[in-house]
């Protein structure tokens, strides 16, 4: 089969094209034929620097998230799972490629009227919007701030909380960016990258009730600063290439909460069956802003560390 290996970390030119054996499902697993294939930030922090699933060796085929086709079951496994439509993680490794294995227990069936390019966006990046907006508990008027709200989290967290009601401040980087965001709910839209974008949101708001800090670095910590008293703040992403490193004496001193879910397996799971629903019903529309064919993972990998890609970027497998 097709494949995508990393046999060294570097640049996004060690994402080298190639062949592997075709997988076999064992007692208890499902061979999934791939169509689509979802590209995570942190992916392209293991391949930089190997950071990322832990037991990962060289060469390795990296990748945690699929959408496809069951195509054959190991022992012990029903037999009418065969063709059905599914997304899985595959355990941190091994997604950029035609087929993977995965235990018969993972793959999470994807829903009547929902395309599988959307199930794939919204397997990792809805859940993770679901959990936030939830361990958020945003509120009808709610000030909620989002950062990189034109990104595939940031996206869906845009939706989320203005379908609950809240005012929401997005901030993204670029014009590009920044207009995509009133059409997915923002009353405010900020590009983070001009030197006033601060005073323009207090401005507006006179504070933030919320703050999901998906870039970090400088622009997390000027978040903080605008969180009214009572406030929370979630960080989901380091666009920065750094965290905000808010620690939890500053936030209490300020009398801000610092929410970080720690959701179980099972938790996860029903985040993501719930989002795949919500996509399906309509209420979440998953960005996807690029797509690459599986050989071209380099130039998909490229395009993020750029920060030019918006939404979700996948891999067109078949």
């Amino acid at each position: 089969m097709r494949a995508v290996w990393i046999h060294e970390f570097g640049g996004p030119e060690k994402l080298v094209p190639g062949t592997a054996p075709d997988p076999v499902p064992g007692p208890g697993q499902v061979l999934i034929d791939v169509v689509h294939t979802n590209i995570t930030f942190v992916e392209t922090q293991f391949r930089a620097t190997g950071f990322g699933p832990s037991g990962a060796t060289l060469p390795v085929i990296p990748g945690n998230g699929v959408g496809g086709l069951i195509g054959d079951v190991g022992p012990g496994v029903d037999p009418n799972l065969v063709g059905r439509q599914v997304v899985s993680g595959t355990g941190g490794t091994g997604a950029y490629a035609e087929r993977v294995v995965v235990d018969a227990a993972l793959p999470v069936v994807v829903p009547d009227g929902l395309p599988l390019d959307q199930a794939v966006a919204l397997l990792a990046d809805g859940r993770t919007a679901l959990m936030l907006a939830e361990a958020a508990d945003v509120r009808s008027g709610d000030r909620v701030l989002i950062e990189a709200a034109a990104g595939g989290v940031g996206s869906l967290l845009v939706q989320l909380a203005a379908a609950a009601g809240a005012r929401v401040v997005g901030l993204a980087g670029g014009t590009r960016k920044v207009a995509l965001l009133p059409p997915l709910g923002t009353e405010i839209a900020v590009d983070y990258r001009q030197p006033d974008w601060v005073g323009r949101v207090r401005s507006a708001t006179g504070a933030v009730d919320v703050v999901f800090d998906g870039v970090g670095g400088t622009v997390g910590r000027d978040a903080f600063d605008l969180l009214d008293r009572d406030g929370r703040m979630l960080s989901f992403g380091l666009a920065s290439g750094e965290w905000a490193g808010i620690d939890e004496r500053a936030a209490a001193e300020r009398g801000v909460t610092l929410v970080r879910p720690t959701p179980t397996p099972a938790q996860l799971r029903a985040y993501t069956e719930r989002a795949l629903a919500e996509g399906a019903a309509g209420r979440l529309r998953p960005v996807i802003g690029q797509r690459f064919p599986l050989a071209r993972a380099a130039e998909a990998h490229a395009a993020i560390e750029a920060r030019s890609t918006v939404g979700k970027t996948l891999l067109d497998v078949r």
